[in-house]
């Protein structure tokens, strides 16, 4: 499993660059953790659909709408790709859906809901999508709190919605 296709497609539903991805240094825990609950076939079969099906298109819309078909509709690509999702975010990975594990198995080591590693959730997306510092993890500074937290502006193209399912 490659860790640059994990990183790639982790870039676009994530919305954050490669280099941001890479800077949280959790690319290969969060590349373990979902090659050890899905299992290596089913993370290959999601990333290389999304190189094959997806990332040959130009067009935002078509690719959008792309992405939602072959990915997140799919019974077995979706709810994993959406728990990435999560776990960039939060750093937690969260169990599988029951009816996905009743219809495809447990394929790997699936322990239901757990933190990634020790600074995932200092490292969570989270924090710098709404410009914030994690609660207990990282201190801002003295007398940061006297001014409130700055929100950054949300991007100009919308999520699809089948994203946010």
């Amino acid at each position: 499993m490659s860790l640059e296709s994990f990183v790639i497609f982790s870039s676009e539903v994530t919305g954050f660059t490669e280099f941001d991805l890479l800077g949280t240094g959790q690319a290969e825990s969060y590349l373990d953790t979902v090659t050890k609950v899905v299992g290596e076939q089913n993370l290959t079969d999601l990333l290389s659909t999304y190189r094959h099906e997806v990332t040959e298109l130009d067009q935002e819309q078509t690719r959008a709408e792309q992405l939602a078909r072959a990915v997140f509709d799919d019974p077995r690509r979706g709810p994993v790709a959406r728990n990435i999702i999560k776990l960039w975010y939060c750093g937690i990975w969260f169990g599988l859906p029951p009816e996905w594990t009743k219809q495809f198995g447990i394929p790997g080591d699936d322990g239901g809901t757990f933190t990634a590693s020790p600074q995932a959730y200092a490292q969570g997306l989270l924090w710098f999508a709404i410009g914030a510092n994690p609660p207990g993890a990282r201190a801002p500074g003295y007398g940061s709190w006297a001014s409130p937290p700055r929100i950054p502006a949300l991007p100009s193209s919308p999520i699809p919605s089948s994203l946010t399912r």
